[in-house]
């Protein structure tokens, strides 16, 4: 049995209502294994929470850039609150170990997981909203996933990778680029794929990930770091 009492500890939030705690980790899967349980899954707690998250994240990048557009805020915003972010912050406070998961979904630690975790923190936030109101979630993601926006933004990380290599290799070069996979492996659960990003005939860089439009992002990054185009 997951003792839950030891996260409370880990975050020192501890809840009223232990139910909605309970339920923040309780995947679907878990559910359809354990038709007897008197658990609800986390599903409609995850859609609380984003509406939540996303307040937040917004009312902080409003008061924290007052010199960025309507357009680049909301760039900042979409990299702060995406699946890989949100899933590494989940991983780091260790609410991995406390998924109630059906016995197929715990043995694949693939992309999946990382779905998993993301919306995991996200219910989690409706719970803890429901438990103890606006300012003990606002605290816990300022805590959490805010610190990361540092990075973001002075690295850059919110523009988008491939519109920006295109803007410039067309300004430079003259071309526009083109990716092509160079090699997929792994099951079907758990892709990787290795994606070229070619000037012409040329291959330029390359790059990994666990779907094409991941590598392909991640082609583009390389790509602007090898023509030196990180402005």
């Amino acid at each position: 049995m997951i003792n839950f009492s030891d996260f409370e500890k880990k975050t020192k939030i501890v809840f009223k209502n232990k139910e909605l705690l309970r339920q923040a980790f309780t995947h679907r899967s878990y559910i359809n294994e354990n038709p007897a349980t008197s658990l609800s899954h986390n599903e409609r707690l995850e859609f609380l929470g984003d509406a939540v998250l996303e307040l937040i994240v917004t009312d902080f990048l409003y008061k924290k850039y007052p010199s960025y557009t309507e357009g680049e805020l909301t760039a900042v915003r979409s990299s702060l609150v995406n699946a890989v972010i949100i899933s590494e912050t989940a991983l780091n406070i260790g609410m991995n170990d406390y998924l109630l998961l059906s016995k197929g979904e715990a043995k694949d630690n693939g992309k999946a997981r990382q779905y998993i975790l993301a919306n995991t923190y996200e219910a989690y936030i409706g719970a803890l909203y429901l438990d103890q109101g606006y300012d003990a979630v606002d605290k816990f993601v300022h805590q959490t996933l805010l610190p990361k926006t540092t990075e973001i933004v002075n690295k850059k990380l919110w523009r988008d990778a491939k519109s920006l290599v295109q803007e410039k290799a067309q300004e430079f070069v003259n071309v526009t680029p083109a990716y092509k996979v160079l090699n997929e492996s792994g099951p079907d659960h758990d892709k990787h794929f290795t994606v070229g990003i070619y000037f012409g005939p040329n291959l330029i860089a390359e790059g990994k990930g666990k779907s094409k439009q991941e590598a392909e992002q991640k082609a583009a990054e390389s790509a602007l770091k090898v023509k030196n185009w990180m402005d």
